[in-house]
């Protein structure tokens, strides 16, 4: 786990206060802007923070950190999803929302270490409330 001076982004966000707008940056290089005039941007996702707009008075940072508690980090980290054949348009999913059998095939298939540790909390967490989010045909 990244030490405190390196806390890890689980979700990357900026509100524009010109227009309400918020963006959400996924992963690295996600770089996204708003429409208004003020040009709000975010980018880095959950590797760096990055955000600015023509006035940066009405640019408001709204990042989460792996180390902030965990109810509130289940619902903000999220994975990437293309559907279970893998031919689906990409979502992005709070870890909150995912299936037990979805939660299980990411242990199964790997990625990073402090992404995994959300993922086992989040199957504790369950365990623990009593809750089971199962597939549903659509």
């Amino acid at each position: 786990m990244p030490s405190k001076e390196e806390r890890q982004i689980v979700y990357n966000s900026v509100l524009c206060l010109g227009c309400g707008a918020v963006l959400v940056s996924y992963h690295r290089h996600d770089y996204k802007t708003c429409e208004c005039d003020n040009r709000t941007m975010v980018d880095g996702g959950t590797s760096y923070l990055r955000y600015g707009g023509n006035d940066m008075t009405k640019v408001v940072s709204t990042p989460v950190y792996f180390d902030e508690p965990f109810e509130k980090v289940r619902h903000y980290a999220y994975r990437g999803a293309r559907g279970k054949n893998g031919d689906q348009p990409l979502r992005w999913i709070p870890i909150s929302e995912l299936t037990n059998n979805h939660l299980q095939a990411i242990l199964d298939y790997g990625g990073a270490d402090w992404h995994l540790a959300l993922i086992k909390q989040e199957i504790t967490y369950r365990e623990l409330h009593g809750i089971m989010i199962e597939d549903t045909e659509v």
